[in-house]
């Protein structure tokens, strides 16, 4: 038998329906049987981060717990969690768990430093609560990479693209998202990566045009490999 991946989803559905579509297209699969089994437990009730992280909103570390536990129960033999906020709860979350956790954010690090083995700055383009956190400055310090952000106006312009794709808008006037890339490349990023798990539709639906790194995609990847597959194209 092969392994069982748990999706902990509804962060927002549509990223859950993203990592989904990129595990399946990216298994090196011919037939039905080649593809892995996977669980998903797409809640879309588990409590806003961005409200609890602003505005002492309701924790939404109970749902995650939960939502772990029930993948686990239900068969999963590793989790993956498709929002980059929500790792702010990572370690709390698997205290509960008995079964591999594959993180997001430390993945994405090590798919940069092993692809741009020289690359020392990113420009990272996430959520406020992602920002907010600093996720991504604990995770990618130990590799040696700085994390580079944009201002306040910046993060601001980002929310709102990321509230786009929520709403499921299919057009949407970039002129402030590419103002946002520039900042961060005079910042000297040499990379942009996808730290929110809604902007690789973004990217996808607005066609913006921009090289990065999609913590989606690596996730997928390394999910894939985790149950002994093999992925179908390189990221």
């Amino acid at each position: 038998m092969g392994k069982t991946i748990g999706i902990l989803g509804g962060m927002g559905p549509l990223a859950t329906v993203d990592i989904f579509h990129k595990i399946v297209s990216l298994t090196d699969a011919n037939i039905d049987q080649d593809h892995i089994h996977i669980i998903i437990d797409n809640n879309p009730g588990i409590p806003d981060r961005l409200n609890y992280i602003f505005r002492d909103g309701e924790s939404p570390e109970k749902a995650l717990i939960q939502s772990a536990i029930k993948l686990e129960c239900m068969g999963a033999d590793v989790l993956i969690m498709p929002c980059n906020t929500a790792h702010y709860f990572y370690d709390a979350i698997k205290k509960y768990i008995g079964i591999d956790f594959i993180n997001m954010v430390d993945e994405t690090a090590k798919e940069i430093r092993a692809t741009l083995p020289s690359c020392k700055k990113i420009g990272l383009l996430a959520s406020k609560g992602t920002y907010s956190t600093g996720v991504y400055d604990k995770i990618f310090a130990p590799y040696d990479i700085e994390v580079i952000k944009p201002d306040s106006e910046g993060r601001q312009d980002l929310a709102e693209l990321i509230l786009a794709v929520k709403r499921g808008q299919t057009t949407y006037d970039l002129t402030n998202i590419y103002k946002v890339l520039d900042q961060l490349k005079k910042k000297n990023a040499e990379m942009m990566v996808l730290g929110c798990t809604e902007l690789p539709i973004a990217f996808k639906v607005f066609n913006i045009q921009e090289k990065y790194i999609d913590s989606t995609t690596v996730l997928a990847c390394s999910a894939i490999k985790y149950c002994g597959k093999k992925v179908r194209k390189a990221i």
